[in-house]
């Protein structure tokens, strides 16, 4: 679940791996990120020899819009601007009060780059899922520009919360959104392609829930990989600073509709989950907000030495007896 962020300073530093392909083995050094990495909720992708992290906007920089940072070898990384200087005029009728936009999802399809993003309010079921496309994700682009295309899904009304899109194809090359933030927990829709809208207006799926009054579960994000789909999920309580207590969990399934279940048999509808990542220590606290690029995992952490600023981290994905993990 994305909040609403106070521009702070944007050196706060990670001690993250740098291995943006392939399985580094668990003994590998990890350098320092340097630059700009005060991110939230980062959608992390590599074009060539370029990296991109989109993530939420602030207030009280242009308009609160989707936030873009780039780096040419993962660890140094620089601002490069917003995906616009204005959000669109009909996300104020959608969404009242709306300030910043949240959680981003980049995925590409036929030279397509397909940008989902949260339009909401803090505290808020009142939400929004809205597409914006492009052909090109370089800003030096004289091509690059982001194209509205409107609503995804809305959940006013509904038992789930319209934010945290994740990109998935199944093995026939349907996409798959999956979504959601407490409330009735991770729900999933079909789209097409290239609108990248929705299929149809089909109720959604239901993929991961905690059964629990404060149903802490959000950040989807689905993983295809050897025949499996991995459902890698958001645990626990975001934007508190020091006192976030988020985790990365994860479940797995053969069919992308699920069910979902961890390393013990047990559902993620059923508050199941077997954890990717968590804390470390009294500096790297609560890392969630994730997105996987190849066997890169990308999230925010807590920075507990610069009083709980929300940085990126960057960590290989170590894939074990057919799990993935991450270590700091």
């Amino acid at each position: 679940m994305t909040r609403n962020l106070r521009p702070v300073g944007a050196t706060a530093a990670l001690i993250a791996a740098a291995a943006l392909a392939g399985c580094a083995p668990a003994s590998a050094v990890a350098p320092v990120l340097t630059g700009d990495v005060f991110v939230h909720d980062p959608a992390y992708v590599q074009v060539g020899d370029d990296r991109f992290v989109y993530s939420t906007g602030n207030g009280q920089i242009a308009d609160g819009n989707i936030q873009i940072r780039r780096s040419d070898d993962g660890v140094d990384w620089e601002y490069a601007g917003e995906v616009w200087d204005e959000k669109p005029a009909w996300l104020d009728d959608a969404v009242p009060g709306v300030d910043n936009l949240w959680a981003p999802e980049l995925y590409q399809h036929d030279g397509t780059w397909y940008l989902y993003y949260s339009v909401s309010t803090f505290g808020s079921g009142d939400s929004v899922i809205a597409l914006a496309t492009n052909t090109t994700l370089d800003p030096d682009d004289p091509d690059f520009e982001w194209v509205d295309r409107g609503e995804v899904i809305a959940s006013e009304g509904t038992d789930f919360n319209a934010i945290d899109a994740g990109i998935v194809e199944d093995a026939d090359g349907t996409p798959w959104m999956s979504f959601g933030s407490f409330s009735s927990g991770i729900r999933m829709v079909e789209l097409e392609w290239p609108s990248g809208l929705r299929a149809d207006s089909a109720a959604p799926l239901r993929l991961a829930d905690r059964g629990l009054v404060e149903n802490a579960i959000e950040a989807p994000y689905i993983v295809a990989r050897d025949g499996w789909f991995y459902l890698v999920v958001s645990r626990g309580f975001c934007c508190r600073g020091v006192d976030s207590t988020y985790e990365i969990v994860v479940g797995r399934s053969k069919d992308v509709a699920g069910p979902y279940l961890d390393a013990d048999g047990t559902s993620l509808l059923d508050d199941g989950g077997t954890v990717v990542l968590s804390g470390d220590g009294a500096d790297r606290i609560g890392p969630g907000g994730q997105s996987v690029f190849g066997d890169t995992l990308a999230f925010h952490y807590y920075d507990g030495a610069a009083d709980g600023v929300p940085t990126l981290g960057l960590l290989p994905l170590q894939w074990q007896d057919g799990w993935p993990r991450a270590s700091w």
